[in-house]
């Protein structure tokens, strides 16, 4: 636990800057393992200044592993910027196995469990949605289309409406009032539940699913969009599914069909397929999918809650917004429940590779195995190689966000986000979109980019997703409850609509990471249970994007 007074923080004995916990003016006074000088420029919280005299070409550590090169002098006490320190990191090789970690104590959750939803195929939902997709964009109005009818209808409408406070501004103009008075009106909002009352009580709700993709692309493309369309139709919070097809796009019903056995041979939810160039007119189809979307939740109204052990939770690691004390506040508590989980015998996964850039080493050293570890590495490389080819690479990664928040290089972001992973082995390293099929912590490769990613762990299995931010990032998923965690306490304060969960705590020296860990952990088995939701299922924020397989960073 940090002391509250303390400006500034050492990540890892190795380093050779301090992490600035608030503002410091120039002439800060800074006493450090014997060592007294003064700040010689302004370093801006959640920024890094050096702890000794760095010479244009030497080395910048932090996390302890390598982050940066100074690009000109740097005296000691000054912060590190964009225009002083550019992205540098150690290169990385098969090494030696290093899987011996020390498990945390997982007393207070070994006898927990979760309320969920048992499927055929031994997997657990933390909720129970239909789901309804098109295999191609031509289909995206159909899918609008039976979405106005079911939702409202069967009680599933809920969201934010704005509809009321356009009234009033309408009723403002027509009464004659200024741009000045309109500008100065407090319009009142509020989360407005469907006016009908839900027909089908053991159901969380109908999503749509709607996408740019399934033809016109590559075929590599289009393939994976019917892994990842299997993958959310055999994950254990959906109980059924109607697909949408026109008929002469790439991805194919078939295609589909064979991912899904792929990943559950013995697949038997119920499945709606419909074509349109074989039904014919538009009124067709959608009086079918209608009748046969009904019967389908008819059939999966019928399961209901029963307890299962927290080793059935597959939890997805994300960040995004991410800001100077996202490495040493919320994704180092994501860690310790990582640990835990996997301790426990769960499941977890950790994504976006273009984030794990200057820690491929220690990672790859953590794998079980080297075929295990050469499949990362792999995958690091030859993603990287292929931004490198359109012009950019991994060292591009950063947003102004991150580096206006102190992630001033993608080694610096990328050394914080791995810190969600914990400690545990790593016990397999998945391909997008491949499904989850062991225990313990998963390397996904993903892009960096929020939605997609979210996306993409989801699709692989993810029946939670813990997600922190330091900006503030408005993320859900359609399926998956998405938990916000922040990583300072003054986003959790401006933005409490969408955040869940504060780790500012951790900054503030209020809280131990393993307390905020656990924590975390139980909401999640509340959250799991359906006894919470989460801000982004209350605000209906079900983002979905398929990652086009060329560069996304």
């Amino acid at each position: 636990m940090a002391d509250p007074i303390n400006k500034f923080l050492q990540i890892h004995h190795r380093d050779n800057v301090l992490v600035a916990l608030q503002d410091m003016p120039r002439g800060t006074p800074i006493q450090f393992r014997g060592q007294s000088f003064s700040l010689k420029t302004d370093v801006t919280s959640k920024h890094k200044f050096t702890l000794e005299t760095v010479n244009a070409g030497h080395e910048i550590f932090m996390y302890g592993v390598l982050v940066g090169k100074a690009t000109e002098h740097i005296e000691q006490g000054s912060a590190i910027t964009v225009t002083n320190v550019h992205h540098a990191t150690e290169d990385f090789k098969l090494g030696e196995r290093k899987t011996e970690w020390r498990k945390p104590d997982i007393s207070n959750f070994s006898d927990k469990i979760f309320m969920g939803y048992h499927r055929n195929d031994g997997a657990v939902g933390t909720a129970n949605y239909w789901i309804v997709v098109p295999l191609v964009f031509c289909e995206n109005r159909n899918i609008e289309v039976l979405k106005e009818a079911l939702t409202g209808k069967l009680g599933f409408k809920k969201a934010k409406s704005y509809e009321t406070e356009v009234e009033s501004l309408i009723n403002l103009y027509q009464a004659g009032k200024s741009v000045e008075e309109i500008l100065q009106v407090d319009l009142q909002s509020g989360i407005e539940e469907s006016a009908s009352k839900k027909v089908f009580k053991n159901i969380d709700g109908i999503k749509f699913l709607s996408h740019d993709m399934g033809c016109g692309g590559t075929r590599t493309d289009s393939d994976a969009l019917c892994g990842l369309i299997a993958g959310y139709v055999t994950h254990p919070n959906v109980a059924g599914a109607t697909i949408l097809s026109l008929g002469c796009q790439h991805a194919q019903a078939d295609i589909l069909v064979s991912e899904i056995r792929k990943r559950d041979p013995d697949f038997n939810k119920p499945l709606i397929v419909l074509e349109q160039q074989k039904i014919g007119t538009e009124s067709k189809l959608l009086q079918a999918a209608l009748k046969e979307t009904f019967a389908g939740l008819m059939e999966a109204n019928k399961l209901e809650r029963q307890p299962a052990p927290l080793s059935k939770l597959c939890i997805g690691m994300e960040c995004g917004g991410s800001d100077g004390f996202s490495g040493i506040s919320a994704n180092p508590a994501l860690g310790y429940v990582s640990d835990i989980l996997v301790s426990l015998g769960g499941s977890v996964i950790l994504a976006e590779f273009p984030e794990l850039c200057g820690v491929e080493q220690e990672l790859s050293d953590r794998c079980v195995d080297d075929d295990t570890a050469l499949k990362f590495i792999g995958l690091m490389r030859t993603y990287n190689a292929r931004a490198v080819e359109d012009g950019s690479g991994f060292h591009a990664n950063p947003s102004p966000g991150n580096i206006k928040d102190g992630l001033i290089t993608d080694a610096i972001k990328s050394a914080g986000a791995a810190k969600k992973g914990g400690t545990s082995p790593v016990t397999d390293v998945l391909d997008y979109p491949q499904k989850v099929t062991k225990s313990g912590l998963n390397l996904l490769c993903t892009p960096g980019s929020d939605v997609e990613s979210t996306t993409a762990e989801v699709g692989s299995g993810a029946n939670v997703v813990l997600f922190t931010t330091g900006l503030g990032t408005p993320t859900g998923n359609p399926v998956a409850p998405v938990i916000k965690i922040s990583t300072n306490t003054n986003v959790y304060k401006r933005m409490p609509d969408i955040i869940d969960i504060n780790c500012g705590t951790v900054v503030e020296g209020m809280e131990t990471i393993p307390q905020a860990g656990e924590r975390i952990l139980d909401f999640v088995i509340e959250v799991a249970s359906g006894n919470i939701q989460p801000k982004a299922v209350l605000l209906g924020q079900d983002d979905f994007i398929p990652w086009k397989r060329g560069v996304s960073l």
